[in-house]
């Protein structure tokens, strides 16, 4: 049985956005699409008394907004498969144990009762740095959001550090018929000089192929598995996270890999994710590499 997509709702028109968004990718994929409601409200209004009829107001309320979103489901698009799920538990917890038998998770940028100035919030920074399957987190602009650009961005680290992220990145391209660019950034230490004897003539164009050679070792298998999918590579000089933040506004989703530690429960999440989830200009995807 195909896992399905999961999706994290509160009824905020983030969340909304993020359904939206995740209905159509369950299309993409073929997978089946699961609303998931997460909330203490056992906690706060107390448990349901034994042979009583009246439900807490926090439950009416995430039943309506799950049956809402289901429906804006089936809206958007008949064909999709729908579940949903009301979960009386912290939001990030429910939806890491969610994560343990989905395909990938997806959430919106921040949640109901929020600041509405955080660029991003907290239920999504945690499930994006703690999970162990990819996770899609859902901003950026009116353009990245609906996939005008027909491209894909894959920021490229280590091939033993991006394989997860690359499998990830060539199926979704190829789901969606469209360019996958491959980025790979270097950058030259301003202490190296071509007298150093360990680097060739010029110690700029030893790094920029040492990245190219990398890309290339990080692609091969995925470019044989995948011959229909367009691949543009590029070895870019700079900080990856600003090369990928600014080719961001260009692309319809962003994927970089992140590590995951086995044993440490901390957020795993480096620079690069780090920025691109709080300033990217499309969805981003987070997916894990075991280490």
């Amino acid at each position: 049985m195909e896992l399905p997509l999961v999706v994290g709702i509160d009824g905020s028109d983030p969340s909304l956005t993020a359904v939206d968004w995740a209905a159509d990718e369950a299309a993409r994929l073929g997978v089946p699409l699961r609303l998931v409601y997460a909330s203490l409200w056992q906690r706060y209004e107390g448990d349901v008394q034994s042979g009583s009829l009246e439900r807490p107001s926090e439950e009416v309320m995430a039943q309506n907004i799950v049956a809402t979103a289901a429906e804006r489901v089936h809206r958007r698009d008949p064909e999709v498969k729908v579940s949903t799920a009301v979960v009386p538990a912290e939001a990030a917890d429910a939806l890491l144990r969610e994560g343990h038998n989905a395909s990938a998770l997806v959430t919106g940028s921040r949640g109901r009762g929020e600041l509405t100035g955080l660029l991003l919030g907290s239920v999504s920074l945690a499930v994006a740095a703690r999970a162990h399957c990819p996770v899609i987190v859902v901003r950026g602009d009116k353009a990245g959001l609906e996939g005008t650009h027909e491209r894909i961005l894959l920021g490229v680290d280590e091939p033993a550090l991006s394989g997860e992220a690359v499998r990830f990145a060539f199926r979704e391209a190829e789901a969606r018929g469209c360019t996958l660019d491959v980025v790979r950034a270097w950058r030259c230490p301003a202490h190296e000089t071509a007298d150093d004897p360990g680097l060739a003539d010029d110690p700029a164009h030893d790094h920029e192929a040492r990245a190219s050679a990398l890309l290339d070792a990080a692609l091969h298998d995925a470019v044989a598995d995948h011959p229909g999918v367009p691949v543009r590579r590029s070895t870019v000089e700079g900080p990856a996270r600003r090369v990928l933040l600014s080719r961001s506004a260009a692309a319809d989703l962003v994927i970089v890999g992140a590590r995951r530690r086995t044993g440490h429960f901390g957020l795993q999440l480096g620079r690069v994710g780090h920025t691109l989830l709080h300033h990217a200009d499309c969805p981003v995807a987070i997916v894990p590499q075991r280490v």
